[in-house]
């Protein structure tokens, strides 16, 4: 049985870095009022290329949105959500700044912010389980 195309999503493959500062501190950044999703935080990343791995996606990512190197730390495990008219397949990793300054391209803030602050902010839903896995991580 097939579902009937209203329930069909495009599924989006995305990558995003919980970017950690030497004191331990998380960014955020808050979507601007002309995205999706609009002014709802996230750990920043995008869409993943075709023929383009998550590693390779959320280190050009993060230059293009934010201005800084990163370098990947670790892989925490996919999260899939799915909103109204879309779904994604969410891949974080935990990465560190090489260099630069931040310097927002897309997003309207930024924040670091303690890993016990980390839930209060209004989280776009995909992000929710990212956030909480990472903490649990903290937690071992």
């Amino acid at each position: 049985m097939s579902l009937p195309k209203s329930k069909l999503q495009k599924i989006i493959p995305v990558s995003c870095a919980i970017i950690v500062s030497e004191d331990s501190k998380i960014l955020a950044t808050q979507r601007s009022s002309r995205m999706s999703l609009s002014l709802k935080w996230e750990f920043p990343g995008g869409k993943i290329e075709r023929e383009e791995s998550p590693e390779r996606t959320i280190v050009r990512e993060i230059k293009e949105e934010l201005h800084i190197e990163i370098s990947i730390n670790s892989q925490l495990p996919s999260v899939t959500h799915h909103y109204e008219n879309f779904s994604i397949i969410l891949i974080p990793f935990i990465c560190k700044i090489e260099h630069g300054e931040i310097k927002l391209t897309e997003h309207q803030a930024f924040r670091w912010l303690n890993p016990n602050k980390l839930l209060d902010l209004d989280w776009a839903e995909a992000d929710i389980p990212v956030a909480q896995h990472y903490l649990q991580t903290l937690n071992k």
